[in-house]
């Protein structure tokens, strides 16, 4: 009895004490009664500090309580940090969505918004990329920031992973192609289809990863080689969980779509066939969904868009509206689409094909001669395009005067040519609001007959691209207006203005300069519009440029109008794109609905609705964003594997710590040189001045400085491209400071091994392009490749099977920038 008091000395005023003598050898406080000095001590303990506490000395004893304290733990009671363990119950919990990194670590976003906490690896091994958790604050990290510990696993966001499938000594495992999944997953070796190694497969997931668990799942699909033709694209949905497959109830739905519109749905509509609507579009564009026509009115113009009516096909609540919900908007990837509506719908019922009839929603709009809406209204009616024309032959009637093309559409050129005076008046207007106009380069890939890329080329933006565009801006905010005015609940498209402390490093880098964001605590769009015209033509303008679109914001769908900071409007929302985004399908909802009942009373959506819907399209519009940038690295990638030891010419896209990213000229790829392979010195990075500068050179590596460099590594796995400097070009009128004030020491290291990921490829929507840094480096991925209606003789304007009132002419007008570099 003796040795037992002994045991139990510590822990006397434990009320379980003497069972727990009784039940152990080497017994230790109850559960209840460590949770009890936890909570009276107020702070988080050490397992040195709880053995002192309970005065435990005995190994054995000192063991069974570590052991207590891991089952605790396990079970959710207390959580364990650097510092010490804390009940669970005492903490601040915080719930959110782990995003995880490809270097093992991971961060937790809070649904309530706020700072980001920092998941060390040991935290992230117990949950994957996109499971939504409970956690709380445990401390900070080096950097200041706030770290967290998981508490609970509320959702598991991955049911499958697709990845390359390998066996090597007997195990088999998982490596995902999503490499903010850090974790293996094992693969049972009668569970693996008889897949090969090396080949991607699909696997389900039967365990999750948890503390000292590993995740394991099963091949329930084998997508192929790792070169296969078109693989980038497969692999590319499934990483990122893009439906792809119609369910049965669709396509239910959609067989019984009569392939022509009905006559009875054209009943009550305003007959516009006899207007000269036109489609301006992309070569390759296979879906139609804005037609327009301009006409002169007074001193000003009369402008008519008229948009696909998706919403009379597809209703609220359906089979069809919950997949595109869960779609959110079609994915655009090269020579592929994953489109939100059944192709019967987007290629065909609601696609302005030309000399078809065609049921759409059409926003009127009368301009003055300054550019100004002075009105507007939206009708619904029936439509036929009296053409498709591409950017290119616009551009070519209009702006080259081509003979052939003016004569091949002699009836249409005035219309066109009425279109383009009002685009003029609308630049006019859109520089004097202070719109922020960006000069961002795109690419498109070209590709042989077998599918191998043969050419990454620049994309050139023309007259007729921003004529459409601001065809469709005027439309997007009559829409915006029309939801305002009317109080019913809708999406607005906004852009917040920038955060102060990026207004602030940005003024610090422009005073290196010499020049000045003006605008004082919150500068507006025309000063960021001004400023970018001081800088046109300035040996510097693309480092300029690029530095103030990091300082924006991305915009996003929310119920709230907050304006929109890029474009310097009030109130913006997406009216002009149904097909392919849902947020313009629910915007042309509530506008049917006020046309039909005057009032926004029994509309079937409140303001709880748009909120969830706003962040649901947001998180598929980044999604989209996200896949389809993968699927370009992947592609870039695989075109520069031929040119390894081949030299080129760039400029430095972005300095980091560990180096700097080189984007190629002209085929905009973009590839690391890594601190370790520049001059013997140590290296200062300053990341207000965004420059490396050597300790003892004075070598300076500034963004925006050319370069030329060997391409001398492609990793496909990685999606990463290594390249070495070979000579660096001194501009003049550019700022060299070597000041070291506020810089980071960077030890060159004696050797490198693999190549390090660039942190944070940035891809902005600000005005209506999407502006994309094209990061080759900055993801991981696999290596690989390839991949008639009947016209009627009612008047314009007048109502199909209505009595003859006021026939009104009306015209119709264009879209704008369809999702690559249109409006956003």
């Amino acid at each position: 009895m003796k040795k037992k008091s002994k045991q139990t000395s510590g822990f006397q005023d434990d009320p379980q004490a003497v069972s727990e003598a009784r039940k152990y050898e080497n017994p230790v406080p109850s559960r209840d009664y460590i949770l009890q000095c936890m909570d009276e001590h107020k702070k988080l303990l050490s397992r040195d500090q709880l053995n002192e506490l309970f005065d435990l000395n005995d190994p054995d004893q000192i063991e069974a309580l570590r052991r207590r304290l891991r089952a605790m733990e396990r079970d959710g009671q207390i959580i364990y940090t650097r510092r010490g363990f804390a009940p669970v119950s005492r903490l601040d919990l915080i719930r959110g969505r782990v995003i995880g990194h490809p270097d093992g670590f991971g961060f937790l976003q809070p649904d309530e918004g706020g700072d980001d906490l920092f998941l060390s690896a040991r935290q992230m091994s117990a949950v994957m990329n996109g499971d939504r958790v409970v956690a709380h604050v445990v401390g900070h990290n080096r950097r200041g920031k706030p770290e967290g510990a998981i508490v609970e696993v509320l959702e598991h966001a991955n049911q499958q992973v697709v990845g390359r499938f390998f066996s090597e000594s007997g195990a088999c495992f998982l490596l995902a192609d999503n490499k903010r999944i850090s974790q293996d997953i094992i693969i049972p070796c009668d569970k693996t289809m008889n897949a090969s190694s090396g080949q991607f497969v699909v696997v389900s997931i039967t365990q999750y990863p948890g503390k000292k668990r590993q995740a394991i799942g099963n091949v329930v699909e084998i997508l192929g080689d790792h070169m296969a033709p078109g693989m980038e694209i497969d692999v590319s949905i499934r990483s990122y969980g893009l439906p792809c497959e119609w369910p049965q109830a669709v396509l239910d739905e959609i067989q019984g779509l009569e392939p022509v519109v009905p006559e009875d749905a054209k009943r009550k509509r305003l007959d516009f066939r006899k207007m000269p609507l036109v489609t301006i579009d992309g070569e390759d564009a296979r879906d139609f969904d804005d037609a327009v026509f301009c006409e002169p009115k007074g001193t000003g113009w009369r402008l008519y868009v008229a948009i696909a009516d998706v919403s009379h096909y597809v209703s609220p609540k359906s089979a069809l509206d919950k997949q595109a919900i869960e779609r959110g908007n079609s994915v655009y990837f090269p020579e592929r689409v994953v489109p939100m509506l059944p192709e019967v719908l987007s290629n065909g019922l609601c696609s302005l094909n030309p000399k078809v009839d065609r049921l759409c929603l059409v926003c009127e709009m009368n301009i003055d001669q300054s550019g100004k809406i002075t009105r507007s209204r939206f009708h619904e009616a029936v439509m036929q395009s009296h053409a498709r024309f591409t950017y290119n032959e616009v551009a070519t009637i209009l702006v080259d005067k081509d003979t052939t093309l003016r004569n091949r559409y002699a009836d249409l050129v005035i219309h066109l040519e009425n279109l383009y005076d009002l685009y003029k008046v609308f630049r006019a207007q859109r520089t004097r609001r202070g719109a922020i106009d960006f000069d961002l380069p795109e690419t498109r890939i070209v590709f042989s007959q077998d599918r191998k890329i043969e050419q990454v080329v620049p994309v050139q933006r023309n007259d007729a691209h921003m004529l459409i565009e601001e065809c469709m801006i005027a439309a997007n905010v009559c829409s915006a207006r029309f939801l305002l005015k009317n109080r019913i609940p809708g999406l607005f498209r906004v852009h917040d203005k920038p955060d102060h402390e990026k207004v602030t490093a940005l003024r610090e880098f422009l005073g290196e300069f010499g020049l000045q964001l003006q605008g004082g605590e919150q500068p507006e769009a025309r000063h960021y519009a001004e400023l970018l015209e001081q800088v046109r033509g300035h040996i510097d303008f693309h480092l300029i440029q690029t530095v103030m679109l990091r300082s924006l914001k991305q915009a996003q769908y929310q119920p709230d109008n907050d304006g929109h900071f890029g474009l310097g409007l009030e109130a913006y929302a997406h009216f002009t794109s149904p097909i392919r985004r849902y947020p313009d399908l629910l915007v042309h909802r509530a506008i049917r609905h006020i046309l039909h009942n005057k009032t926004a009373g029994k509309f079937p959506y409140n303001y709880e609705n748009m909120l969830q819907m706003g962040e649901h399209c947001s998180m598929t519009d980044r999604r989209a964003d996200e896949a389809t940038r993968d699927v370009v690295n992947w592609l870039k990638c695989e075109y520069m594997c031929d040119k390894v030891g081949e030299e080129f010419e760039g400029v430095i896209s972005s300095v980091t710590s560990f180096g700097l990213f080189i984007e190629l000229n002209e085929i905009h790829i973009e590839g690391l040189v890594h601190v370790t392979d520049l001059d013997n010195d140590y290296y200062h990075f300053d990341p207000a001045s965004h420059r490396l500068v050597g300790e003892r050179s004075g070598q300076s590596f500034r963004l925006g400085d050319p370069v030329r460099i060997k391409v001398v590594r492609v990793d496909l796995d990685d999606r990463k491209i290594d390249f070495t400097l070979l000579g660096q070009t001194v501009q003049k009128n550019s700022p060299q400071k070597n000041s070291r004030k506020s810089t980071k020491r960077v030890k060159k290291k004696p050797a490198r091994t693999t190549t390090r990921k660039k942190k944070g490829s940035s891809k902005k929507k600000v005005d209506n392009k999407e502006v994309k840094r094209s990061s080759n480096t900055g993801k991981k991925t696999a290596t690989k490749r390839k991949k008639p209606g009947k016209s009627t003789t009612n008047r314009p304007g007048e109502k199909i099977g209505v009595k003859k009132k006021t026939a009104r002419k009306k015209t119709t007008r264009k879209k704008t920038a369809r999702g690559k570099g249109t409006t956003k």
